[in-house]
């Protein structure tokens, strides 16, 4: 099954009267994302496209039994977008939004730690999460997707995860869930809580793990995977040929003191008995081999 987001999840859309939330939430409604309302306090009353415009994301809770958030908003917005969501009670918040300062970040995340430890925060600056077949919130195309499992997807990168999506296609092999978590330096759902809930997850019989360089969280989740995960997992790393001191793209993927490289990460993971690709294009032929096929 899929985790976090299936086709009955109720989901109000904050930012669907801008362009990008209008052609992302219209794109995902043509999917079968259960898209139940919007958020504008100035066009409160209105619809897009038979989606009921509210003033606050209480009010979409009230009236329409609003049970996710898809924040597409500009970056000044989207920290207070996220502490509306967490506030009004939306346990799941998948937020989209690139270029919001770290120290938002931080402060978020650590808010929503103290207030409200049950809220899900995925992102910022993700694709987003698609339940293939049955949902889909944020950018992820589902054009390469299969639905029906058994391989679940968690990336910090979206193009890498679509190409991962569309690797496994091509070798007939389905995916329960893709979790796009994000490249910045705070993002509020991690690899551990991803890898967590498909372990758990019955039709999830493999795991697909896309990291980068920066930061330490590809070494915690091998240390996880080592102790915790039972199910095969492969795994790419990016920016095997970065020099230190250059970002690549995302904010998180830094490498700097000596931490982060890539082949620290690799190291770990096929120490945690890790199948890891050197690249994108072996995922789907080591998922097979994984899987016995």
């Amino acid at each position: 099954m899929a985790i976090f987001l299936d086709e009955t999840t109720k989901v109000v859309v904050q930012g669907l009267t801008g362009k990008q939330g209008q052609f992302y939430g219209l794109r995902n409604r043509t999917y079968g994302t259960n898209i139940v309302a919007g958020v504008n306090p100035k066009k409160a009353g209105t619809d897009v496209e038979g989606i009921p415009i509210y003033a606050t994301v209480k009010d979409t809770i009230e009236k329409e039994g609003a049970e996710a958030a898809f924040i597409i908003v500009p970056a000044s917005v989207a920290a207070d977008s996220i502490v509306e969501a967490a506030d009004a009670g939306i346990k799941l918040i998948i937020c989209v939004t690139e270029h919001i300062p770290a120290h938002d970040q931080a402060r978020i995340y650590n808010w929503l730690k103290a207030t409200h430890p049950n809220t899900r925060l995925i992102g910022p600056n993700c694709a987003g999460i698609l339940s293939p077949g049955r949902a889909n919130i944020g950018f992820t195309p589902t054009e390469v997707c299969k639905p029906g499992g058994p391989v679940g997807v968690v990336s910090r990168s979206g193009t890498l995860a679509y190409q991962a999506l569309y690797e496994l296609t091509v070798q007939n092999i389905g995916q329960t869930t893709c979790v796009g978590i994000g490249g910045d330096p705070v993002p509020g759902t991690s690899f551990i809580d991803v890898l967590e809930a498909f372990e758990q997850d019955a039709e999830t019989g493999a795991i697909v793990m896309i990291g980068e360089i920066g930061g330490t969280a590809e070494e915690e989740a091998a240390d996880y995977i080592k102790h915790h995960i039972k199910k095969p997992v492969v795994a790419y790393i990016a920016g095997m040929t970065a020099p230190p001191g250059k970002k690549m793209g995302h904010a998180g993927a830094i490498i700097s003191g000596g931490k982060g490289t890539a082949a620290g990460k690799i190291e770990a993971l096929q120490a945690a008995g890790v199948s890891v690709a050197n690249n994108p294009t072996e995922i789907g032929g080591l998922v097979a081999k994984a899987l016995g096929r």
